[in-house]
């Protein structure tokens, strides 16, 4: 049986191969074939569409298979790290991860309550002008149909295009739509799956990231010196971006996230000035993609403040991204209010910002009443008072007080 199951994912491994191969060569002309080439200088001709800057409040669903559990984020991480609070909560709830692992998790995110239409209808009317889905998260799992890697959301799981049915409902509400891409780090992220217990009944029995059968979702196991947020692994860093190619040319979102710095240099600058070419050559010429990372760029791209706010008007736009709560569903967790979220909003707006929030989904796909009420309560106060918000730019100083 095991013989038989390695000469399947054997077979899997060489037809991704043979995919990738045929996308590269057929799929992907060179970024030279555009207005953008890949560097730096030539990505200093970009300019901040003006629906962005109109837009002002996104929403966003930093939602997937690690919702699961209900623990919160990095759970896919955390549940191989002996001893943490989530190794601990999976071996009584799971078993032991050299058995049951992250890969048995995904099969249980059915996503049996999720309505992206209803959702999407509820988010417009709460005055949210664009929509970010996730893409992909550190624990490499596609929520979009892909044609080269076999762990996605049409595989496994809820069995649909995530990805695609969200934006049908963005366009259907008049929404900008786009993507999250947290793939950058999950070689490196994902690197405690190929580790074993130290101590205990089952000391040095390998986890399941150590399965040769599974290296395509838990990646090869990295160099000693490779433990940085983005890895130096040259193989996974051109596989990032031709997985990241195929995201934008089934999808041609008008937004990419990238939850890192300007990640992989000559690969991050092929693959953003390939973003802003088929964007220009969608649009007839005109460049209306937004390419958001967490660097400062003079210009060459949004750049995002996780969880956080500039201290003084940005000459540039820029975004904050947040969440009302953790970033996946945890029981029990506590949520911003409605007036914590217009605050935020007012303030990063006086200082040339947008606010992308993810509204946190439970594992089904639906909103608790908490969250329910707090999104209506954005939408009640944006009804009112949206025309102070949407449009506008920034005045000479910001957060005036009385005399």
């Amino acid at each position: 049986m095991k013989r038989k199951l390695l000469k399947l994912s054997q077979a899997w491994f060489i037809t991704i191969a043979l995919t990738i191969s045929v996308y590269a060569q057929e799929k992907n002309p060179s970024t030279t074939e555009g207005k953008f080439k890949p560097t730096f200088e030539s990505l200093k001709q970009y300019r901040y569409p003006e629906w962005f800057r109109d837009a002002k409040l996104g929403f966003w669903a930093h939602w997937g298979p690690q919702a699961v559990p209900r623990q919160g984020d990095w759970y896919a991480r955390k549940m191989y790290q002996e001893g943490s609070a989530d190794y601990k909560y999976h071996l009584a709830h799971y078993g032991h991860p050299s058995k049951f692992g992250y890969k048995d998790i995904i099969p249980l995110w059915k996503a049996q309550k999720w309505d992206p239409d209803k959702l999407m209808a509820l988010y417009k009317k709460a005055g949210a002008k664009y929509f970010v889905s996730m893409g992909s998260h550190h624990d490499n799992f596609f929520l979009w149909d892909s044609k080269i890697h076999r762990w996605n959301a049409v595989n496994y799981g809820p069995k649909k295009d995530v990805v695609g049915l969200w934006q049908k409902a963005a366009e259907k509400e008049g929404l900008r739509f786009g993507v999250s891409e947290h793939l950058g780090a999950s070689f490196t992220w994902f690197q405690p799956s190929h580790m074993a217990d130290t101590t205990g009944p089952m000391k040095d029995v390998p986890y399941d990231g150590n399965n040769p059968m599974y290296q395509d979702l838990y990646h090869a196991k990295a160099e000693a010196d490779d433990h940085g947020w983005l890895s130096k692994n040259k193989e996974w860093q051109r596989e990032w971006m031709f997985s990241i190619k195929e995201l934008i040319d089934k999808y041609h979102p008008d937004l990419l996230y990238s939850d890192s710095k300007f990640p992989f240099d000559e690969y991050g600058r092929n693959l953003v000035s390939y973003f802003y070419n088929q964007d220009m050559k969608k649009n007839g010429g005109e460049l209306e993609a937004v390419y958001t990372c967490k660097q400062a760029s003079d210009g060459m791209w949004v750049s995002d403040l996780e969880r956080g706010v500039k201290d003084t008007i940005s000459k540039f736009p820029w975004q904050t991204d947040t969440s009302i709560g953790d970033w996946y569903y945890r029981t029990g967790q506590k949520y911003k209010s409605a007036n914590r979220v217009i605050q935020m909003l007012v303030d990063i707006v006086s200082k040339n910002g947008n606010l992308l929030i993810n509204i946190v989904q439970t594992p089904e796909g639906d909103l608790e009443p908490d969250v329910l009420n707090i999104v209506e309560g954005i939408g009640q106060w944006m009804a009112v008072n949206g025309e102070g918000i949407y449009g506008t730019r920034p005045w000479k100083i910001y957060g005036e007080h009385p005399a």
